[in-house]
């Protein structure tokens, strides 16, 4: 149980599973900042943390890796 609290186990609900830009930029082999620039632009739509950090939707951001590879 330590830590518990830190990291839960299981989210419920995929739909909301967030992801830090660090993760996004390794999934399109980007720098971070490109997708912070993405975000800014209004390409990809974020949320922030009570800290003030971006977190981007994974269902968001896997349908964006599909369109921009071409696969619908």
């Amino acid at each position: 149980m330590n830590g518990s609290a830190d990291h839960p186990q299981h989210s419920g609900d995929l739909e909301a599973e967030l992801l830090t830009p660090a993760q996004v930029a390794k999934m399109f082999h980007v720098d971070p900042k490109t997708v912070t620039r993405w975000a800014q632009a209004g390409k990809l739509s974020y949320m922030r943390t009570l800290g003030g950090h971006r977190r981007y939707n994974r269902r968001e951001v896997v349908e964006l890796l599909r369109e921009s590879t071409g696969g619908e």
